[in-house]
């Protein structure tokens, strides 16, 4: 069964609450970090729409008549289509004004939605040709990253990832310049795309050069594959987080091994719907692996493909899951807890969490 989630700005979208208790903290102030969300997959719908316009490229349907668009992912075609339009999307970040407009509006989007730390992925080699290469690329990134910080007071963070789908000499290659950025802009070292088409062990050697270089490893794994992908994620990538990590669910002894290794899953409830990886949000195993003691760290991963933000992440662990705004709050605490923040910026976030959670319901 396939489902499309729509965007949050709407109210008549939004799910019903179970109860008025529950409704009566406004999720967009409740602080919290955003760990999971793409580069190009985090420009608004809007932006994609002018530039396109400005730079002369078709948009396909789905970008535009039919946005959001009906996706799914679970077989070889479903994600060859999905691939597609994310790669038509990339293809309107022409200069470098886009790509410091993308950046600048995502962080706009971040702090309406209460997010105080971003860890934004990227895979520069997607935009290396036409930004100079893959230094230039990063760095202009990077420079953006800290425009955008400035003038939304969201700190930002960025995470290099490889392309499961390419050489792993390649990742080492990105493995390597992610580490010469580390404390200047860069936190993580991250692993994307179909995980049915390259297994994690393939790319060792880049996850051991960026973890060398203090680097967060961040892969996906156990989204379109099983426990089997999640535990060569774990054991071969040492990871810290999990991009997605629901498929850990199947096997009670990984999910416990998860637990006791602290490793934070970005959970993506819309995403997972969209791309078929779970039929409703209903099915997306939230409250199960809450309940087993995992960290958590939910995400929008594409909202650009997804139709839907941060916050819509809460409301639906609050609307199909039954969070209390106690267990939300819990969420947003593992979210920064799980992030690379600095101290100070984990401490200030954590205190403000705990100020929206003891402020009086409905005030």
């Amino acid at each position: 069964m396939e489902a499309r989630l729509a965007s949050p700005r709407h109210d008549s979208d939004r799910p019903p609450a179970l109860d008025g208790s529950a409704a009566s903290r406004d999720l967009a102030t409740l602080p919290k970090a955003h760990l999971h969300l793409h580069f190009t997959g985090s420009m608004r719908h809007s932006t994609l729409v002018e530039l396109a316009a400005e730079h002369e490229v078709h948009l396909p349907d789905a970008l535009v008549e039919d946005w959001p668009p009906k996706l799914r992912a679970t077989d070889e075609r479903g994600w060859f289509r999905f691939q597609r339009l994310y790669d038509i999307a990339r293809s309107v970040l022409r200069t470098p004004g886009d790509l410091r407009r993308l950046l600048r509006e995502t962080a706009e989007d971040e702090a309406a939605e209460g997010s105080r730390w971003l860890e934004i992925q990227v895979d520069p080699s997607g935009y290396a040709a036409r930004f100079g290469g893959l230094t230039p690329t990063v760095e202009l990134v990077l420079d953006a990253a800290r425009e955008a910080e400035a003038a939304t007071g969201v700190g930002i963070g960025v995470v290099i990832a490889a392309n499961r789908t390419k050489h792993p000499l390649d990742a080492k290659t990105l493995a390597r310049l992610a580490v010469r950025y580390a404390g200047k802009g860069v936190v993580g070292f991250g692993l994307s795309n179909d995980e049915r088409r390259g297994r994690a062990y393939d790319f060792d050697g880049a996850f051991r050069i960026a973890r060398r270089g203090g680097l967060l490893s961040v892969p996906h794994g156990g989204e379109l594959l099983g426990p089997t992908s999640v535990r060569e994620c774990l054991e071969t990538l040492s990871a810290d987080r999990l991009g997605h990590g629901v498929r850990a669910t199947e096997d009670p002894r990984l999910l416990a091994e998860i637990v006791d290794r602290g490793v934070t899953l970005e959970v993506c409830p819309a995403s997972n719907v969209s791309l078929g990886v779970a039929a409703t949000a209903a099915d997306v195993p939230l409250r199960t692996l809450y309940e087993s003691g995992a960290r958590l760290a939910l995400g929008a991963d594409d909202p650009l493909l997804f139709g839907s933000r941060l916050v819509r992440q809460y409301e639906l662990a609050r609307a199909e899951h039954g969070f209390a705004d106690a267990e939300l709050a819990e969420l947003a605490r593992q979210s920064i807890l799980g992030s690379a923040a600095p101290e100070s910026v984990r401490t200030r976030v954590l205190a403000a969490i705990a100020d929206w959670e003891r402020a009086p319901a409905g005030g």
